[in-house]
Formats: structure tokens, sequence, C-alpha cells
């Protein structure tokens, strides 16, 4: 690899602080080295645009970290670049409430299904944006339904049944619809061989024996969309049957012309019904070769006259292409089939979304029932589809359907068993991962339509793809070298071609020997002291997994977490970590700042330090003496003098009786009393792993009392001899006083 595209493609990495990938922070990973970068890493990250926030050493990416990081560094709240996404509903008509007996009818485009029906999002990186769509079955919805029918001769006694279709159909409509449209057109199939036999004779009357059959067509139009049911028997009746030579029919070619040439058949944008009638199975794309026919349908329409003009030059239609157009021109296809070709359209209705297939009888008999069946299996389901999404982003549906059902993943999309008047709800997501990879910011539109509904929603979407300071930035500033930048969100944003915290250097600048001397310290080997890269001349400090840990310095020589701790905290919590030395806080000293110049906790009650007896070093008395103890030495179990010490007290808590009788709750409550029935039971001081001093001691009347006075565990402990005794050398035993 050339050795200019080499330093290219490896110089984010340097910019960033590191030849290694360093792990942690998302924000921090990214390297980014403007404000509008770092807002498309991730939602939680954050520019700050403070000119004084870095430290020396710190590379200009350091300004990107996640929102709770940059507070904690010290970036102050109102610098902070943190845009966010949001949602405007721009057109929001409640669904229509309508009714069938209400006197005054709505027109198609007056009647709201959808709700809201336009909003704009503006999208950041990362942050999806959900609003809620709501959708309700119109009662009285206005339906167009055209039928198509197989004329091929073995379909002759279904289209005798046929021939009153349309007043009795239009008759059981009225139940769901007071607004009700019918059409007919029939096909056979591509005018060419081996399709057709195109000899003269056989061309004319193509049916055998005594039959009298209209010549072979592909597709007609022979009756556009009406509500007058008799006319559309009158032309019925007049249509006679054909033939053909293979078992397949060309309904593929029928069902395109009938989907895409809108103006001729009569749709209007209401619900559009589409009934393939037919005993036969169909061609698809590819089959047109058997005909010398290679050119792929090209979706369009071309009915001269009501008749289908391009079936000898136009393939058959791929399903793929079928099913886009019925989608687009939201027509919901009913194919009514007999039982042999059932397996065959159940399989191809799983192909096409909203669409049904009903099992025909022989003769159609029952295609009335068929149809009914049909449309409320279709109009009791909805399904939410949008348009092509731009690049980067993504959608998810969540379903509240009918007695709170809720569906996530493919099943968010829809719900079931819908009657009319019924209520449901969608919740949608649309995130964005990046801003179009054109760089511009300009707006995109999606929609989301339910299928075989003509109403959708139009998104419009705006994507954040810079910060709101970039638009006070300063081109060619003063503040970046010669000008060689733009100065904006409080750091350079380079030109091309430069690069540095200054845009002080040019790419082929990036390494050389020159250029590293001035980040070597003291004309050593180590380049940056091992934790930094050379940008220019100028250290670039590497960053660590944790944001708050930071390499500084000229040389990067310096971190804030080498220091020394104390408790398992750097510092001893009581200090700040500057270049691996502790600045310990006021009234605290030591390598980790855990020693206490506070000499408050070594005050005796006497007033003096350790009471004479001791040191106070780090804010704990040090005793000269072990045979002193406590908190400021005040203690000591063996001296002589302790039993006459507690003596007074001992008496009366335990009798009393004595000189501090009266004051005994006042000044005596400073050790536990536990009295025993005789000497043997009083600790022994073998037993001891503690200081314990033996006490006798005579009272006013020249009677004695036992006891033991000890220290454990920083409780002082009496046991006392609950009985005053007379101790008789000469009887060699106790006797009570």
């Amino acid at each position: 690899m050339d050795l200019r595209l080499l330093l290219i493609a490896t110089l984010s990495a340097v910019l960033g602080g590191g030849w290694a990938q360093q792990e942690g922070s998302i924000c921090i990973k990214a390297n980014a080295q403007s404000c509008g970068e770092c807002i498309q890493v991730a939602e939680t990250c954050g520019w700050c645009s403070d000119e004084t926030f870095l430290t020396v050493g710190e590379s200009k990416s350091a300004r990107c970290d996640d929102l709770e990081s940059l507070k904690k560094r010290n970036c102050d709240v109102a610098k902070i670049e943190n845009p966010r996404g949001s949602i405007s509903i721009d057109e929001n008509k409640p669904v229509t409430n309508r009714k069938k007996d209400v006197a005054e009818k709505l027109k198609p485009e007056q009647i709201t299904q959808i709700q809201p029906q336009k909003l704009t999002l503006t999208l950041r990186s990362g942050e999806p944006q959900t609003f809620e769509l709501k959708f309700k079955r119109a009662e009285d919805y206005p339906i167009d339904l055209y039928y198509l029918m197989d004329l091929s001769f073995s379909m002759k006694d279904d289209l005798e049944n046929v021939k009153n279709l349309g007043t009795d159909l239009m008759r059981e409509m009225q139940e769901i619809t007071s607004d009700f449209q019918i059409g007919f057109g029939s096909i056979v199939e591509k005018t060419v061989m081996p399709y057709i036999s195109t000899t003269p004779a056989r061309f004319i009357n193509p049916c055998t024996g005594n039959q009298n059959c209209t010549r072979p067509f592909s597709y007609k139009n022979v009756l556009k969309l009406t509500d007058k049911g008799d006319e559309f028997n009158r032309l019925v009746s007049e249509q006679q049957i054909s033939e053909n030579l293979d078992s397949s029919e060309g309904g593929f070619d029928a069902i395109m012309q009938v989907a895409v040439c809108e103006e001729q058949i009569g749709w209007r944008n209401v619900t559009r019904l589409l009934v393939f009638s037919t005993d036969a199975g169909f061609h698809f794309a590819g089959d047109g070769k058997l005909g010398g026919i290679v050119l792929p349908n090209d979706g369009r329409c071309h009915l001269e006259n009501n008749t289908y003009t391009m079936s000898h030059y136009y393939d058959y239609p791929s399903i793929a292409h079928l099913v886009q157009k019925l989608s687009d021109h939201n027509i919901q296809t009913i194919f009514a089939v007999t039982e042999e070709f059932q397996p065959v359209y159940k399989e191809l209705k799983n192909l096409i979304p909203k669409s049904a297939v009903g099992t025909l009888s022989s003769n159609s008999s029952n295609v009335i029932k068929l149809i009914i069946d049909a449309y409320n299996s279709l109009s009791s389901e909805v399904i939410l589809e949008n348009g092509r999404l731009p690049e980067g982003v993504s959608i998810t549906y969540k379903s509240i359907c009918k007695n709170g059902v809720e569906g996530t993943g493919e099943n968010g999309r829809k719900c079931s068993n819908i009657s009319i008047g019924d209520e449901v709800s969608f919740k949608i997501s649309i995130e964005s991962q990046k801003c179009p990879s054109s760089g511009k910011a300009e707006p995109e539109t999606i929609r989301i339509k339910p299928l075989g509904f003509t109403e959708e929603v139009e998104i419009v979407l705006n994507f954040i793809c810079d910060c709101q300071c970039a638009t006070e930035g300063e081109p060619d500033s003063k503040k970046c070298f010669e000008g060689n930048g733009t100065f904006e969100c409080g750091a350079c944003k380079c030109n091309d071609g430069r690069i540095g915290r200054l845009c002080e250097c040019s790419i082929d600048e990036v390494r050389t020997e020159d250029l590293d001397a001035n980040c070597r310290k003291d004309n050593g080997m180590d380049i940056c002291s091992n934790n930094g890269d050379c940008v220019c001349g100028t250290c670039e400090c590497k960053k660590r997994e944790n944001p708050a840990e930071i390499y500084s310095g000229k040389y990067c020589e310096c971190d804030n977490f080498n220091c020394d701790r104390s408790n398992n905290k750097l510092c001893g919590g009581h200090g700040r970590c500057e270049c691996r030395k502790c600045i310990c806080d006021a009234n605290y000293t030591g390598s980790a700042c855990d020693c206490s110049l506070e000499t408050s906790t070594c005050l005796a009650k006497n007033g003096q330090i350790c009471n004479g007896r001791g040191t106070c070093v780090c804010g704990i008395c040090k005793c000269t003496s072990p045979k002193f103890q406590g908190p400021t030495c005040e203690i000591c179990p063996t001296c002589p003098g302790v039993c006459a010490e507690h003596k007074d007290c001992v008496q009366c808590r335990a009798f009393e009786v004595g000189e501090k009788k009266d004051t005994c709750e006042r000044d005596c409550s400073y050790f536990q009393l536990i009295k025993v029935k005789d000497l043997n039971q009083l600790p022994q001081p073998t037993d001891q792993s503690f200081s314990l001093a033996h006490c006798k001691e005579r009272d006013a009347n020249d009677c004695w009392f036992y006891y033991t006075y000890a220290i454990r565990n920083d409780t002082k402990e009496v046991y006392v001899v609950e009985t005053l005794v007379d101790y008789l050398l000469t009887a060699r035993s106790l006797f009570k006083c």
C-alpha cells in the first residue's frame, strides 16, 4: 500500500490517542473530530464546546464523551452540545364515525380510517422516535368489485350462472355497504402459438364440433365499474366462451392490466376487490419464451378499445411484480377457483398479501357466498406496510389489537378479527443509525398504509447531522493554525489535508523523526512516555477504558490514577491525583492523604493531648507505654490505684451506698456491671486475653467487697461479688458482714 494511503487510513486512530483499539465508552472510541461526528455516534454522546475544556496532551476527540462523564470532567452543562430528536403531528383528523342509516352520505375522500395522517420526525442517530397510529373500520365504507372471469371453454356452464351476478351481488352487498360498484372483465390466453391455434379457421372459431365460440383474446375490459347491476347482467349475457390449447391460462396478464389501468377500469379511492374466477392454473414470467416472447412485462397499461394489445409483445408478469402492483394500487384479490386447483392458489395466496382463496363450485353457483365470505375475511384484518426506507433507517411495530392483545415483530404489523367500528392502535418506532451518506441532512419522506386501503400516513424525516453551535463557526479562523480550519463548537475543524488539534500539520508531516524529537522527554527513547502518539510534534495522549482516568502532560508523563491509595481509595478519598502525586485536602497529609492533621480526636477530658501519655499521630493517640490504653491513653488496667479509682462507682452501682450514691447515674455509667454470687465466679487472670485488675476494697462499715475491672473490645467491664463479706483468717472462711 502507498505510504500516503497508509497514513490516511490510520489517521483517525492516531488522533484518537492510540494505535491500538481502546475499549470503554463508545463515545470515546469513536475518535470524533467534530461535534457533528460526535452526536452521530450514539444518543448518549455529547460534545463539550468550552474552549478551555481540554488539558495539555488531550486530543480534540476527548471533547466527545457520554454526558455524565463530561459533567464529572467539569464541562459546564450549558456548554454540552446534546441535540435531541422530536415528533411533530402536522395533520391529525379524527377517525370517522359513519352510520349506514344516516341520511347524509359522505364521499369516500371525506372518510378517515387512519389517524394521524401526516407527521414530521426529527431523528438523531441512535435515538428512536415513537408515535401512535390508530385505525378504525368505518361502517358503510364504499366498495368497488371487479369480476375477472376465465372464458376458456371449460368455464361454459360457469358463464351461465354469472349472467345474473350483477343484480344478485348488489342486493347481497347492500347488507355491507350502500355504495357499491361492480365491473366485469374476461380472459383467455396470449394470441400466439403454442397457447392458441393460429390457423385461420381455428382462430375465428377455436372450438371443435358444432360449438360456436368467439376468437381468442388475452384480456378484455367488458364493463367499467358501475352501480348498475342490470347493465352488468346485460353485458355478461352477451359474452361467449373461447378456447386455448394449453391447460394454464393468461390470468396474470389480465390481473396486471386491471391493477394499473385505473382510469379505464374506473377504480375509486375506496375498498378495491378483484375477484379472479378460473378452473385452471396460470402462466408466469418466463413462460412467454415458449411463444418467442422474451421482453419482461413493463407493468404499464396497454388497453386500447378495452382490449390488452401487447400480450404478444411482453412476457407474463412475475409473481413479485404482480404483488408490487396490487399493493401500489390497494387491490385485494379473491381467487375463486375449483377444488382441483385449490393447493396451487393457496400457495399463491401466501405470496400475495391481503388475498383470499375460495372454492368455486363446478358451475360457479356459489360465487356470491364465496365473495361475501372472502370479503369478510379480508376486511377483518389490517396489515401495515411501509415504503422504502432511507439508508440507515429502521422501523419497528407493536400492535394493540382487540381486547388488548399485543403483537411484536412481524405480528406487530397486523391485527385480526376486527369488526366494523372496532378501533385498534399501533406503536411505531423509527430510528436512524446514521446521517444520509450524501452528508446532507435533506428531508426524506416515507409512507405507511394498511394493505388494501387507499389511506396512508405521510412521514417526513429530518436528520440531525450537526450541532447548533456549528452554524456559528468561523471559517479560516485565526484560532486555527494559519487559518487552516473552521473554529466551531470550541475546537478547530480542519480543512482537507490538515490535522492536529489546531490544524497545524499537513498529512504528509504526521510522523517524521524531526517532529518525533519534540515528543521525547529529556531526549529519552520513549515517545510521549509510551502513553500517547506524536502528532505534528505534539503528544496526543491515549484514552483509558475508564473515561475518568486521563493521561496528560506535554509528554503524556502524567496521569490521575497512579497515586497511592488508602482503604482502597485513591489518595485515601481526601485528595486528588495530579501527575501521579496526591494533592491532599486541607488538614490531611501523607503520600496517600491518609494522615489527618486534626488533633481534636486526641483531646482527653482533662484537656490534654492523649492525657499527656502519648502523641497525636494522624488523628490517633500513640501511647508512650503499652500499659496505657484507650482513645486518649486514659486507661491503665494494671496501674496501682485503679481499684481505688473505681471504688466509689462500683460501690454505688452494686450496693447503692458510698460517696457517689446521689450522683451515681451521672458519674458511674461508664462501665458494664455484672454481679456474681461468690469469689470463684470472678474472672481469673489466666483465663483472659486482656488486662484484668482484681480489687478488694473496704466500705465505711469495715465490710469488704470484691470486684474485677477490665477493658474488653473497648467495653469496660466490672464483675462484683454481690454480697459484702468479712474475711477471718483464723476460720479460713467467709462470713457475711
